[in-house]
C-alpha cells in the first residue's frame, strides 16, 4: 500500500492499527482521506498477515464528519460522486473480512459516526461524544446513519438522535450496546489493542465466520441465518484447524479410565 497523506498504518504481529492524521480539522474528512480510508481498508482485508484492525483518529476528534469547507464548495456532480465514494469507504469498513474495532478518542459526528456504526466492537474514552447532527444543515446522513443508528440502536432511540442532531456523550451509548466500553484516555489505545490481539490469534476462518453470521442476523432472516450458521459449522468442524482444536481439547480434558479390579 502507498503512503498515505491523511492517515497512518501501522502493524504489530497480527494487528493493524488505522489512525487518522488531520488532527487541525479534528480529522475531518476531505476527498484525499476518504480515498485513503478505502484503499487501506480494502488492502487490510486481504491481507492474510492481518487478523484484526483498531480505528483510532489523533488529537482531540475521532472524526468530526465531512470536511465542510470542501462539501460547500463540490459542484451537484461532485456531490454525488462524494456520497458514491463514501458508500464504498463504509463498505470496506463494515464488510471487511477482519473485525474492526473503534478506538472513538474525541469527537465522532456525522460521518465518523457513520464509520462508527460500521465498527465491530467500539472502545471510548470519557470525553468521546458521537452524534449525527446533519439536521442542523437542512439534512440527513448519507453514508448509511438513517440505516445503521436503526439496526444498532433502535428506530426510537436512532429518530431522537437523528431528528435533534444531538451529540451525545459515548458512555450514555453502552446501554444501547453501540458503546462496548469506555475506559481512560490512557487506556484507550492499549485496550482496543489487547482486545484485538485476542481476536487476532483466533482461527481466522472461524473470526470471519462469526462475523458474517451477526452482520447477518441483523437483516431478520432467522431461518437463513441458521442454514448459514450450520453451513459454517459444518466446515470449521470439518477444517483441519478444527480437528486439531477439538482433538487438542478432548484430550486435555479426558477423564482417566478407572482399572477394573483384578
Amino acid at each position: 500500500m502507498r503512503a498515505c497523506q491523511t492517515l497512518t498504518v501501522e502493524t504489530s504481529g497480527r494487528v493493524a492499527l488505522v489512525t487518522f492524521r488531520r488532527a487541525d480539522q479534528l480529522n475531518a474528512m476531505n476527498r484525499l482521506m476518504q480515498s485513503e480510508i478505502t484503499q487501506a481498508f480494502e488492502a487490510l482485508s486481504s491481507d492474510a498477515g492481518v487478523g484484526a484492525i483498531v480505528v483510532t483518529g489523533e488529537g482531540r476528534g475521532f472524526m468530526a464528519g465531512a470536511d465542510i469547507k470542501e462539501y460547500a464548495a463540490q459542484t451537484a456532480p461532485e456531490f454525488d460522486a462524494f456520497q458514491a465514494a463514501g458508500a464504498r469507504m463504509y463498505a470496506a469498513i463494515e464488510n471487511n473480512r477482519k473485525p474492526v474495532i473503534a478506538a472513538v478518542n474525541g469527537f465522532a459526528l456525522g460521518g465518523g459516526m457513520e464509520l462508527v456504526l460500521c465498527c465491530d466492537i467500539v472502545i471510548a474514552n470519557p470525553f468521546a461524544k458521537l452524534g449525527l447532527p446533519e439536521i442542523k444543515l437542512g439534512l440527513i446522513p448519507g453514508g448509511g446513519g438513517t440505516q445503521r443508528s436503526v439496526a444498532k440502536l433502535g428506530r426510537n432511540r436512532a429518530n431522537l438522535l437523528l431528528m435533534t442532531g444531538a451529540i451525545v456523550p459515548a458512555c450514555e451509548f453502552i446501554a444501547a450496546g453501540l458503546v462496548n466500553e469506555v475506559v481512560d484516555v490512557e487506556r484507550l489505545i492499549p485496550r482496543a489493542l489487547e482486545l484485538a490481539r485476542m481476536i487476532a490469534a483466533e482461527p481466522a476462518s472461524a473470526i470471519e465466520g462469526m462475523k458474517a453470521l451477526t452482520a447477518h442476523a441483523v437483516s431478520g432472516d432467522l431461518a437463513g441465518g441458521l442454514a448459514m450458521e450450520r453451513d459454517i459449522l459444518g466446515r470449521l468442524y470439518r477444517s483441519e484447524t478444527g480437528q486439531r482444536r477439538i482433538e487438542a481439547f478432548a484430550g486435555k480434558n479426558a477423564t482417566p479410565t478407572k482399572k477394573e479390579p483384578p
